[in-house]
């Protein structure tokens, strides 16, 4: 078994644990063993999954790798720590908030001999993978993707931008790389409103 620990109680880090709690049956997930979760808040069990210190995380030799769902202003720290330890990683995206950031700890990881992932579960989708059918070979003439959502704690989540890197990801997936064009924020502070609007191009324009 390769004994794994959550870092981040939130909803995705809830997710994680009830999912390695209850894998799926012949899904490698079997092979997976939880030996707790770490929070900053104090919890106690979550479904007979015992809270554990970050510490005895980091100094165990049963657990072998960690799962990042921590808010994203924390994620290269944390990542950094486990690396260090002799972990391997998983952290929902994006791993930091800078590429130079990002490009350090995929180095880290290269030298330490650990597997350092990125994950982005809606590449994984049913929809997704039949969007992705849709548009193969066919060339991107115009497009408009628009999303909505709460507004951010810009402490924790980063520029506002990173609330939407999870269709930029689509996008590069789906057309390849792009380029920046143009990019403009609306606030509105007293409504709680804000806005970004980016126009990106593909490779052949």
């Amino acid at each position: 078994m390769f004994g794994t620990v959550v870092v981040g109680a939130g909803i995705a880090g809830l997710a994680r644990i009830r999912d390695l709690m209850n894998p799926m049956p012949s899904s490698p997930s079997e092979h997976l063993k939880l030996f707790g979760f770490v929070s900053r808040r104090s919890f106690g069990n979550i479904n007979e999954a015992k809270q554990i210190s970050l510490e005895d995380a980091l100094r165990s030799k049963d657990i072998h790798a960690a799962f990042i769902s921590t808010e994203n202003k924390t994620h290269e720290e944390t990542i950094r720590m486990f690396l260090e330890a002799g972990k391997h990683v998983l952290v929902e995206y994006p791993m930091a908030l800078s590429a130079k950031a990002a490009h350090e700890l995929w180095d880290m990881a290269e030298q330490k001999d650990k597997v350092l992932h990125v994950e982005h579960i809606e590449l994984l989708t049913e929809e997704y993978k039949q969007l992705k059918k849709e548009v193969a070979g066919k060339d991107l003439v115009k497009g408009t993707l628009h999303f909505t959502g709460s507004v951010l704690d810009e402490n924790k989540a980063g520029f506002p931008a990173f609330s939407g890197i999870a269709r930029l990801t689509w996008l590069i997936d789906l057309f390849g790389d792009l380029t920046v064009t143009s990019a403009t924020r609306e606030e509105q502070k007293d409504k709680n409103y804000s806005r970004m609007t980016v126009h990106f191009q593909t490779a052949n324009k």
